[in-house]
């Protein structure tokens, strides 16, 4: 669920270099958690961007160098930039064409006589 103060922007524009970008974003190392024995024990290789402007945190501790998880991160919130800025067309109703209704017309009356058939005959003999 998209937060309300970013439900009212109407579109985010990120810079297309990851050196610019980074220069609005907030950076954190931390060490990351699971497998890794001792290397992952005495390193901060898992990263957290915080995107200043708009308030978007993306964090990764997938790769084992922290270079790596910078650049995922990067990655992570363009695609959620990318995600929020989505805007689904407008559907543009059309009119149906007069031959189209006349055919539904038609395969309806056939459907009601087939149907007729089916019902067991009256039992009105006057």
């Amino acid at each position: 669920m998209r937060p309300l103060w970013l439900e009212a922007m109407t579109i985010i524009i990120l810079p297309k270099l990851d050196k610019d970008l980074l220069k609005e974003c907030q950076f954190d190392t931390f060490r990351s958690s699971g497998a890794g024995g001792q290397h992952i024990n005495v390193t901060d290789s898992a990263v957290r961007l915080t995107h200043m402007p708009t308030g978007i945190i993306v964090a990764s501790q997938k790769e084992r160098s922290q270079h790596l998880n910078k650049q995922e991160c990067l990655r992570k919130l363009r695609y959620k930039v990318a995600q929020l800025n989505y805007r689904k067309p407008k559907r543009i109703a059309t009119r149906m064409p007069r031959s189209v209704k006349l055919k539904n017309r038609e395969k309806k009356k056939k459907e009601s006589e087939k149907k007729k058939l089916r019902r067991p005959p009256s039992q009105n003999h006057d």
